[in-house]
């Protein structure tokens, strides 16, 4: 049985718990949280008895096999370098950190450490996001021409009352860094490495530090373009969230609330039987836009914890997508286009 802990009892921590709860060989033993209400509360729905009001104390238990982060954004690296350092396997919740070097202090950790660690990009997981790797890998594509990624959702001004730190400029927390980092991490995973971005934010609407709609046109090393669209300014409801891919052999449309429906299909001139065919096997939308991973990505934690392999997600994925996020930002502020190779914070 392998032992988690969960670090933050937030919004994101109730998809770890279900997760965790669901996972055969997980087991969650241990809450933390700074907010002692709502560590009791959280507590007591779930029967979990180990509790912490400081993370320096929960790292000490010896029960405890994996941290999961869910605090927020800009206490990622830290939290999470703690665990590493007290010997515990991590789990950490996009962004893995609001900077580069913070990102990289964590690489370093973990791989001084020993521990698994991973980010985490559920949607990765899910069955039509899979299915759309397994053609970039084999090919299917042929040359790609360009790929775009939006995410179209709706975070009013209830939903960063939440928490103090919601849309501040401190924890990064912005439409793109915090909603459509997760596109953002399937666009660059299916096209490879981004040579350059070209990026614009604006606040439009929300009350908020950062940007509630952002885009960007990335050039890949490959020279294929990407295009990015993110905002949290839809009305009323969450709209979609959708990656598509062009090539000089295919296309493939992914939809759905959380990127979990293939809604075209075609690498053939005729097309049409096998794209039906594929349209009417699908399931229908996940309950929210966090859709279905949680589980999946806990489940592969347990998996390279037991079989003393890499995570599927590893930290460097993590860290690919806030550099783009982040060179987007900068781009923004300086109203020109980012290279890659150089260094990119925008920490204020």
């Amino acid at each position: 049985m392998i032992n988690f802990a969960i670090v933050g009892c937030g919004r994101i921590a109730k998809k770890h718990v279900e997760a965790i709860k669901s996972t055969e060989g997980a087991e969650l033993v241990s809450l933390c949280d700074v907010d002692i209400d709502r560590l009791n509360k959280m507590a007591s729905e779930n029967n979990i008895e180990r509790i912490y009001t400081s993370i320096d104390e929960m790292v000490k238990d010896s029960h405890i096999d994996v941290v999961n982060i869910c605090t927020p954004n800009a206490v990622h690296a830290d939290n999470a370098i703690e665990a590493i350092e007290a010997g515990k396997h991590v789990m950490i919740e996009k962004p893995i950190a609001t900077c580069l070097e913070d990102a990289d202090r964590i690489l370093e950790a973990a791989k001084r450490n020993g521990v698994k660690a991973t980010a985490v990009h559920q949607n990765r997981f899910n069955e039509a996001i899979q299915k759309t790797r397994k053609a970039c890998e084999e090919g299917k594509f042929g040359e790609m021409s360009h790929g775009v990624a939006s995410i179209r959702w709706n975070r009013n001004m209830g939903y960063y009352k939440q928490d103090s730190w919601r849309g501040t400029v401190e924890h990064q927390d912005g439409v793109l860094m915090n909603q459509c980092i997760h596109n953002i991490d399937l666009l660059i995973w299916m096209m490879g490495p981004v040579k350059s971005v070209t990026g614009k934010t604006v606040t439009r609407f929300r009350d908020i530090e950062m940007e509630d709609v952002g885009s960007a046109i990335l050039e890949f090393e490959n020279g294929a373009i990407g295009i990015i669209e993110g905002a949290g300014t839809i009305y009323p409801t969450n709209l979609e969230e959708t990656l598509n891919l062009f090539g000089s052999k295919g296309t493939a449309c992914v939809g759905g609330i959380a990127v979990n429906k293939i809604e075209n299909w075609r690498f053939t001139d005729d097309f049409q039987e096998e794209e039906s065919n594929l349209l009417e096997q699908q399931h229908d939308n996940p309950p929210t836009v966090y859709g279905f991973g949680h589980q999946l990505i806990i489940e592969d934690m347990v998996d390279s914890i037991n079989s003393n392999r890499e995570p599927y997600i590893t930290l460097e994925d993590g860290r690919n997508a806030i550099e783009v996020v982040l060179a987007i930002y900068k781009s923004s502020q300086l109203g020109q286009s980012i290279e890659l190779n150089q260094e990119v914070s925008v920490r204020n």
